[in-house]
């Protein structure tokens, strides 16, 4: 009987990308592709943009899979490919967008650091600011951070357009950050990687 390799361990993960192999490539982007999502979404503000600079990062680790360092956080090194492929795509498209080179900077800090307790009560404060979201706001945003429904499937769930889905989406995002403040953006980024408990 075969032993299943746990992708789960950091140095076992990293160990079966070097060596090519596609199971674990696939665990790499099953575990993370919905957190850097959400993560280049709050950066650019843009769905289709997000989308594109994840999964060019996505390829890009593949591609150079054989330089990955054993020691690397695969966690770290991936929201920091989604910060730098976000400046590159500022640079290209030369948009209006505050950048913040903190803002990387204090979302490693904080995967690494934050506590249980501070994770709480930040945890409820974003819950809060969700139930104030105008309903229509709220109901998307619910559907799509806490059921896990695609863009896709919200449009046609409320039999309305992919765009419309994407309005709210970012409209929700706007609000709710600028409700929290600089100092809470990091926070609400890591949230999203688990379930938030919000009444419908």
């Amino acid at each position: 009987m075969s032993i299943k390799t746990d992708f789960n361990e950091n140095a076992v993960l990293i160990e079966h990308l070097i060596k090519g192999e596609e199971k674990a490539f696939m665990f790499l982007i099953d575990s993370y592709h919905k957190k850097l999502h959400t993560y280049a979404l709050t950066l650019i503000g843009n769905y289709s943009i997000a989308q594109d600079i994840v999964q060019n990062v996505f390829l890009k680790v593949w591609k150079n899979r054989k330089r990955l360092n054993s020691n690397l956080l695969i966690s770290s090194f991936l929201y920091k490919s989604v910060y730098n492929e976000f400046i590159n795509e500022y640079h290209k498209n030369k948009k209006v967008i505050i950048l913040q080179q903190q803002y990387y900077d204090s979302l490693s800090e904080v995967m690494e650091e934050v506590d249980i307790e501070t994770y709480e009560i930040l945890s409820s404060l974003v819950t809060e600011e969700i139930k104030k979201l105008p309903p229509k706001c709220q109901k998307i945003f619910i559907l799509s951070k806490k059921e896990g429904l695609t863009y896709n499937e919200i449009s046609e769930y409320y039999n309305i357009s992919v765009k419309t889905v994407e309005a709210q989406m970012s409209k929700a995002y706007t609000i709710i950050r600028n409700k929290l403040g600089d100092k809470y953006k990091t926070i609400f980024i890591i949230l999203f990687e688990k379930n938030i408990n919000v009444l419908h």
